[in-house]
């Protein structure tokens, strides 16, 4: 067995979905999903429309390996609308997913024995690309008394002459928290490569989002169409990178991958030029229900140190409630039928806080929230 892959934790959340479909399968036709960050949207028309057109067509090859050209010029297109940053197309690759994205940034990065920066708490499987590549995750503690916000001298504290790289995402998952344009020029500053993953860009209710790019060229962008555009299972996201990594990049692609899927990236087209309105009323109701959520969690005895300004999570503290987060988000399932992700999910500081995802009608989460009230008055 491969050492590295040992050292891999799995993603609980999906152990957690797993256990609700099967707890579904055996007749219990009540369950409500608030653990899994998958929009509860259909495709915007317009990409439901792409996709009979691009079969029709016969769009169903290959593509060039860094992804169909007019596509990322669309995304060069976007990315200066919104941030004012010139990308080059030939620097974007479209990958099935941005989960591919994240490796291929790490395997030119990282050898055996490089340090990766991250946080805890943060998104569970950046350690697992880490170590799929033979390197080190470090992490650097975050506070929820303190925001879930990243200091830099925290960071400068585990810089060391094996450091290759340091992971941000904002919005970020699970807090919803934004980095703020100060801390990432101070980021920019280190000289170190940025890992960016913006997959949540799109869905933001307060402040402003940065892209990385807008602060130093020596970063690696993640996004894709999952999140913003509700398009999960049509798998498309893709890497925004430095030209010096071309050749590697368009190597690793070629062959581990070939190309993202033809048909995606065609309704990625139509989502980049059509799908704008459909987006923002997403992003109105996932505010609304961001706010509902936030008043019902405090009413029911949760405490929450920062609202979320991004994403469709709320991470919730229930430390004076437990002390293991695993077994509580198990026991809630099963006596509530309701689906949340443990804070343990995000790394160690995450312990004894509860992922709610909004992603799902206000309706459910109302039903959701008296189903868990109903429990903790029990449980008491």
């Amino acid at each position: 067995m491969n050492e590295n892959v040992n050292k891999m934790s799995s993603f609980i959340v999906m152990d957690i979905l797993e256990k609700a479909n099967e707890m579904a399968l055996s007749g219990i036709d009540d369950i409500i999903h608030l653990e899994v960050g998958e929009p509860d949207f259909d495709m915007p028309k317009c990409v439901v429309e792409s996709v009979q057109e691009a079969l029709n067509k016969g769009l169903t090859h290959y593509t060039h390996s860094l992804g169909d050209k007019e596509l990322r010029q669309e995304l060069a297109k976007k990315y200066k609308q919104e941030y004012g940053v010139l990308i080059d197309p030939d620097c974007i690759v479209l990958t099935s997913g941005s989960s591919p994205a994240l490796l291929m940034a790490l395997m030119v990065l990282c050898e055996s024995g490089g340090e990766v920066i991250l946080s805890n708490p943060g998104y569970a499987c950046y350690a697992n690309f880490v170590y799929a590549c033979g390197g080190i995750p470090v992490e650097v503690p975050l506070s929820a008394e303190d925001g879930f916000q990243y200091h830099i001298e925290e960071i400068k504290k585990v810089v060391t002459e094996k450091t290759r790289a340091i992971f941000i995402n904002s919005p970020m998952n699970p807090t919803g928290t934004l980095l703020s344009s100060e801390m990432m020029q101070e980021l920019a500053n280190l000289n170190i490569p940025i890992l960016s993953d913006e997959i949540y860009h799109g869905l933001v209710y307060e402040g402003e989002t940065h892209s990385m790019r807008e602060f130093t060229e020596d970063c690696f962008v993640f996004n894709g169409f999952s999140k913003r555009y509700a398009m999960t299972g049509m798998r498309l996201g893709y890497l925004i990178f430095p030209k010096q990594y071309l050749r590697q990049i368009q190597t690793i692609a070629q062959s581990f991958f070939i190309c993202a899927p033809s048909v995606s990236q065609y309704a990625a087209i139509a989502a980049l030029r059509k799908a704008d309105e459909e987006v923002e009323e997403m992003r109105k109701k996932y505010n609304e229900r961001r706010v509902f959520l936030i008043q019902r969690l405090r009413e029911i005895g949760f405490k929450i140190h920062v609202e979320p300004q991004g994403a469709f999570y709320v991470f919730a503290d229930a430390r004076h409630l437990t002390k293991d987060s695993y077994r509580f988000a198990i026991d809630i399932l099963e006596q509530t039928h309701v689906g949340v992700t443990p804070g343990i999910d995000f790394g160690s500081r995450g312990e004894g806080f509860i992922r709610f995802s909004y992603a799902n009608s206000i309706e459910n989460i109302a039903e959701a929230m008296d189903r868990i009230e109903k429990y903790l008055k029990e449980k008491k």
